[in-house]
């Protein structure tokens, strides 16, 4: 067994949401293709969970504007 790695996730090139529960300290990213499929998503996960949108990863770094509409 070796030491654990120290070095961050990198995120692949998508559109981001953060979905946790009522209440919760900490979610999950979910990655999706596209600015429509993202917003059918959040649409689906709005009706039990907090929902926040990340926007979009591009190069391992985040892209201020939203594109892909």
């Amino acid at each position: 067994m070796g030491r654990p790695s120290t070095k961050p996730k990198k995120l692949k090139d998508g559109f981001y949401l953060e979905v946790k529960n009522q209440g919760a300290k900490s979610g999950i990213k979910i990655r999706r293709d596209t600015w429509d499929e993202l917003m059918l998503a959040k649409k689906d996960f709005e009706r039990t969970k907090e929902v926040k949108v990340l926007g979009e990863m591009k190069s391992d770094k985040w892209v201020s504007e939203k594109k892909g509409k």
